[in-house]
């Protein structure tokens, strides 16, 4: 079958139907899914599996409100985009645990043996770490395993604040439970992806991204208690409000930033240890102020700062699932502007401290405060340290924008975001 036959084959009936639930147009999007059958076909024809090839779909996340305080049992606010991580799978024969994944701009496959599931020093770091990881995660649970074959196909860019790990940890484990004829719940399943993250490709990431990737559409997620994390839908329509939501790659390298995004964590653990709590969540607030002159010495200044946002952000977001919930636009906005505040000042997360030199988030953040000239809102995306910052802006100032940011950070440095209903799913 030629390209131009499949692309129109997902052009048309349910396909069509189903892939402009995920990203409202058709059209645009059926030359990836033609682009991944055919290349699976290609890779996979000498030696095809059962079954017919199935179609999964993982979203990338925004981060709304709660910038780094899930890890501490947080509240926090997110949504899942149109970008997505994107696979043509088929199961292998019964028995067989090999997994062999083709993805693209990669020449060489990822291949892991599912019958041996225990971590691999040399893997940490890589996809394949990810693939045992989530496999170890369903296996736990007692869900059997099978073997797949798959091409991939990811638009949430590694780097670009939008979670392409965690988008890919859910991904993996909507194929393996699909294959298990097993259905895990949306939080089962983010909570096996951070395992997989944490344990086996070895990021101590929190479980926003994964939870809001698995559960789609816009979500307040309250991890007072990690292990059953409270979830709100909330529906609201920026681009309805005359705002249009994006991020910014300010670029930057992300090399070496591991203990820059560890020592967050930990300092705010090790304020939350100085009141015997194993979280700050369990801190009261009129405690840090209290007794700050005692956490300086103990914990150093840096620490209590970092407190002192965890605090103030975990109760920024249940004002602003509140005033989304009342259709207040301006309440909402004013809220993000102090999250992006507090991320500066008290957080301290922009740039790394060991290199001081290279601060294109906070350009960005200062270049987009000045051209909004208080309308709109802007704020550090995500981890921080390099990366990307988040925006809104009026839909009609776009042009303009994009013409700054582009100025300083290069053509397509702009992603505009799309948000999306469906979390994890099969699509076809």
């Amino acid at each position: 079958m030629r390209m131009d036959d499949r692309r129109t084959r997902f052009e048309h009936g349910e396909a069509e139907v189903r892939l402009e639930a995920l990203y409202g147009d058709a059209k645009a999007v059926a030359a990836r899914f033609a682009r991944l059958e055919e290349r699976f076909e290609t890779e996979f024809t000498a030696r095809r599996r059962t079954g017919e090839h199935r179609f999964y779909s993982a979203p990338g996340r925004t981060e709304l409100g709660g910038n780094h305080t899930d890890h501490n049992h947080g509240r926090v606010l997110a949504a899942a985009v149109g970008l997505d991580a994107l696979a043509c799978v088929a199961p292998r024969p019964e028995g067989d645990l090999g997994v062999r994944i083709f993805s693209e701009g990669w020449a060489d496959p990822i291949t892991v043996d599912l019958a041996q599931l225990d971590a691999q020093e040399e893997e940490r770091g890589t996809t394949a770490a990810l693939v045992r990881g989530v496999a170890r995660g369903l296996a736990d649970r007692g869900i059997p395993l099978r073997g797949f074959d798959a091409t991939l196909s990811s638009t949430v860019l590694p780097g670009s604040g939008l979670s392409s790990s965690a988008a890919i940890e859910v991904l993996l484990g909507a194929i393996l439970a699909d294959l298990a004829g097993r259905r895990l719940e949306p939080v089962e399943l983010a909570q096996i992806g951070q395992f997989a993250e944490n344990r086996y490709f070895g990021k101590p990431c929190g479980l926003m991204d994964q939870t809001a990737s698995a559960v789609g559409g816009i979500v307040a997620i309250d991890f007072a208690d990690p292990a059953s994390p409270r979830v709100k839908a909330l529906n609201f329509d920026f681009v309805a409000a005359g705002f249009s939501l994006a991020v910014v790659n300010t670029g930057g390298s992300h090399a070496d930033l591991t203990e820059d995004y560890a020592a967050i964590p930990a300092e705010m653990k090790a304020v939350a240890a100085f009141f015997g709590k194993l979280c700050l969540r369990d801190v009261p607030p009129e405690l840090l102020i209290d007794r700050g002159p005692e956490i300086r010495v103990a914990c150093g200044d840096r620490a209590f700062l970092r407190a002192l946002h965890f605090a103030c952000e975990d109760a920024r977001v249940p004002a602003m699932v509140t005033a989304l919930e009342g259709g207040d636009l301006s309440a909402y906005l004013a809220l993000v502007r102090a999250s992006g505040d507090s991320s500066w000042r008290l957080l301290q997360n922009l740039y790394p401290a060991h290199a001081p030199g290279e601060q294109g988030l906070s350009i960005a953040i200062a270049l987009t405060e000045r051209f909004l000239a208080g309308e709109g809102a802007v704020r550090v995306h995500g981890g921080g340290f390099a990366g990307t910052i988040q925006a809104y802006i009026p839909t009609a100032r776009m042009p303009a924008w994009i013409e700054l940011m582009e100025r300083y950070f290069g053509k397509g440095a702009v992603v505009p975001l799309r948000l999306r209903a469906p979390g994890a799913v099969r699509v076809l």
